[in-house]
């Protein structure tokens, strides 16, 4: 097994904590405008992927950091019908996922055989 990447690791707890912080802070503004059930569902659907894909990421998981890139694609696609200040930070935060996720270490620990649950 490589060792993980510094950056790895504090990408994929990032990840985690938006998860967790970005979905409790939509259902504290639910108290004021209460969602649909699609919303509501989107919502926590998203918080779920941004906590797995970090979770699997610290476990060296491929897949995850392909999960963490769609999972930024989709708001940057978002963004865009919002301020475009928003459109411009969540284009930079996915050309840093992709700068931080393909460097050279972390391609190499990502190839490596995910660690056992055991």
């Amino acid at each position: 097994m490589n060792r993980r990447p510094i950056t790895v690791t504090i990408l994929a707890w990032l990840l985690m904590a938006v998860g967790v912080l970005g979905t409790a802070s939509h259902f504290v503004g639910f108290r004021i405008h209460p969602p649909t059930p699609s919303e509501l569902f989107w919502i926590s659907f998203l918080g779920l992927l941004a906590i797995l894909s970090g979770a699997f990421l610290l476990r060296g998981s491929n897949w995850a950091r392909w999960l963490a890139l769609a999972w930024m694609a989709f708001h940057v696609g978002l963004s865009v019908f919002h301020p475009a200040r928003e459109w411009i930070m969540h284009s930079l935060l996915l050309v840093l996922f992709i700068y931080l996720l393909f460097r050279p270490a972390a391609r190499k620990y990502f190839r490596s055989e995910p660690m056992s649950a055991a």
